[in-house]
């Protein structure tokens, strides 16, 4: 079993922007109004969601397949792009915690509340979605990952449809030469929220955790479109590939 990459590889440190907005500096919800009684919720879900982190993380017993890929990523010299499934985050939040990684988050409500979250895990956040101020978010993370940030993607999210990947992590790729590391965890107990679009798992405490990590993924900075698409299918695959492992592994106890 490969040890959780907090002992590994510590995250660069961040580099001061100068003028420039550095992600996760901004407060949360910065061009989103809420009303008060929603402001009161979002704090709550905010200090439970991260008490519920904090809690359970550590109680998690890990095991990594794979880490032979994350390590040759590194070796590549670059920041990393990590890409995962959307209902993923609260195991994921824990396992790679406190490295600055800047990640996309959405200005809805529950984006607003799973910001505050990752940010007090030690994340920055880029404030967009895949449907509203995308653009300014995704150019954010670029100065990011070019200041020598890591930058993660919920392929699926903030809506859906569910284990659907969507292109910007493509696109963040292409703009800074930085690999793609897609990685699928794994519960072997877990309670399912069935009723939201990406069927969120919350391990149970002491339950052991299963990552698996592919082979990093390289898009060329002249990439067309058409060399995009391909790369996008490749993720795609990739992280398929990674759900089935996890499922076979599941039904062998």
């Amino acid at each position: 079993m490969a040890e959780s990459p907090q002992r590994i590889a510590p995250a660069p440190e961040a580099v001061d922007s100068g003028d420039e907005a550095t992600p996760g500096t901004k407060p949360a919800g910065e061009d989103r109004v809420f009303t008060r009684w929603e402001r009161l919720q979002i704090s709550v879900a905010s200090w439970v969601g991260y008490l519920a982190v904090r809690l359970v993380g550590p109680s998690l017993r890990w095991e990594t397949i794979g880490w032979e890929h994350y390590e040759a990523a590194r070796r590549l010299g670059k920041s990393l792009l990590f890409a995962f499934w959307h209902c993923e985050i609260f195991p994921a939040t824990w396992f790679w915690r406190k490295r600055g990684i800047v990640v996309m988050a959405s200005q809805n409500f529950d984006g607003e509340y799973i910001a505050r979250i990752i940010q007090m895990h030690g994340y920055g956040v880029a404030r967009g979605s895949s449907s509203r101020r995308a653009s300014r978010a995704l150019v954010e993370m670029i100065r990011a990952v070019r200041k020598g940030r890591e930058a993660a993607f919920t392929l699926d999210g903030p809506r859906g449809p569910r284990h659907v990947a969507k292109p910007g992590v493509v696109l963040l790729a292409k703009a800074t030469g930085a690999p793609i590391l897609c990685f699928h965890i794994v519960p072997r107990r877990a309670w399912v929220l069935r009723r939201s679009w990406d069927r969120t798992e919350i391990p149970h405490p002491f339950t052991r955790a299963t990552i698996f990590i592919a082979p990093p993924i390289l898009v060329s900075p002249e990439a067309g479109e058409e060399e995009q698409a391909s790369k996008l299918r490749e993720v795609q695959e990739a992280l398929d590939g990674l759900v089935k492992q996890g499922e076979a592994r599941k039904d062998k106890g």
